[in-house]
């Protein structure tokens, strides 16, 4: 085992209390209420709009001009109980030829529990129905009581689906590696388990698994300019992360973290902010916003968002953008102050606008643009 880098610790212990954290309002067009806690979006091609997950197990199409339409069928039954619901939504990279669309969601167990689960189905042509949905992958062994699911997914655009899994508020899992909490998975397009996975030959340890040692992931991204795998995650009562996630590494939790617990007492199983054998975050919030979903601008629309990253923050109310050098965080300005609304997840359109979702009873479709 060996030290973190002397980059980590310097971007860690230096950069989360340097940036200048400034307030910048944006142009805010409310395109949609009356969502009840919305969770994730994705954009459909051909000016077709944008499906919806709503926690509650709604997948939802919205439309410019249209509107909200009715709940889509064929969409699985959801484990709807505390943070579970309808996660993620994400298009397969083919989906102009296949029309498979990618859901994550809680999926209940034995003994009240669950876990996250993931799978796809097949949209129809007129945008109501989700068409022989399968699940090809299932968090095992289901733990979750309502805490800590995760469910955020990305294509690398290298044949691959990266899955952030949550460690269902069960601590030490997030160190099992014949557990899938608290880990990052990687698949196939198809689901199946490549055989270059990190830890596909050793026995006693998931295959799917791509690196561990994670809390609860919000937000995850690949950037644009270097392709590298992003992730936020939350931190107990401090300690929010961000992380560059590489093939096979210890991210930590819990024997290495910057937060404390809710109680204001040690997290037991914590050895201090710097553990040998586990990797620093690339940066980290000493006061946790809350992260959520997260997403880089690489459009042409708005030149001053070039290749900044955008960042939700639930507890925080805010809308986070950090301005990115290489793999660090250099600045950080909130864009919503006056709005004060739990922002859930945040995406760039094809449009270049920026479109966000509010977590609440009454949540919201937000379109930004800057100011002026």
């Amino acid at each position: 085992m060996s030290w973190p880098s002397s980059r980590s610790l310097i971007i860690a212990s230096f950069l989360c209390f340097s940036a200048v954290v400034q307030a910048a309002e944006v142009k805010v067009d409310v395109l949609q209420s009356k969502l009840d806690h919305p969770w994730s979006l994705a954009f459909l091609p051909d000016d077709k709009g944008m499906l919806i997950t709503l926690r509650d197990g709604q997948l939802r199409h919205w439309q410019p001009g249209a509107g909200l339409g009715d709940p889509i069928v064929g969409v699985p039954k959801v484990w709807a109980h505390g943070q579970g619901g309808l996660f993620d939504v994400v298009l397969a990279p083919d989906f102009e030829r296949s029309r498979k669309v990618w859901l994550s969601f809680a999926e209940a167990g034995g003994d009240d529990k669950a876990g996250t689960a993931v799978g796809y189905g097949i949209l129809s042509a007129n945008l109501n129905r989700l068409e022989d949905f399968k699940v090809v992958f299932r968090q095992q062994p289901k733990l979750s009581t309502g805490n800590h699911f995760g469910g955020k997914m990305v294509f690398d655009g290298k044949g691959h689906l990266f899955i952030a899994l949550g460690e269902n508020n069960q601590r030490p899992t997030a160190q099992d590696l014949d557990k899938l909490q608290g880990k990052v998975v990687r698949l196939n397009e198809d689901g199946t388990v490549p055989k270059d996975n990190p830890f596909a030959a050793r026995q006693g340890a998931r295959a799917e698994i791509w690196s561990y040692g994670h809390r609860n992931p919000q937000g995850l991204a690949i950037n644009p300019a270097s392709g590298e795998l992003w992730l936020n995650e939350h931190g107990p009562r401090g300690g929010d992360e961000i992380n560059i996630v590489q093939a096979g590494k210890n991210y930590g939790w819990p024997l290495a973290t910057w937060g404390i617990n809710y109680s204001g007492l040690p997290i037991p199983e914590a050895k201090g902010e710097i553990v040998a054998g586990t990797e620093q975050p690339n940066y980290y919030w000493k006061v946790s916003p809350a992260v959520s979903g997260m997403a880089f601008y690489n459009a042409d629309k708005f030149p001053q968002w070039k290749g900044k990253l955008f960042i939700g923050a639930l507890k925080e109310k805010n809308l986070i953008e950090l301005t990115v050098d290489g793999d660090k965080v250099t600045g950080q300005q909130r864009l919503l102050d006056s709005r004060k609304q739990r922002i859930r997840d945040v995406r760039v359109g094809p449009d270049g606008y920026v479109y966000v979702l509010t977590d609440e009873s009454d949540g919201q479709l937000l379109k930004l643009s800057p100011q002026g």
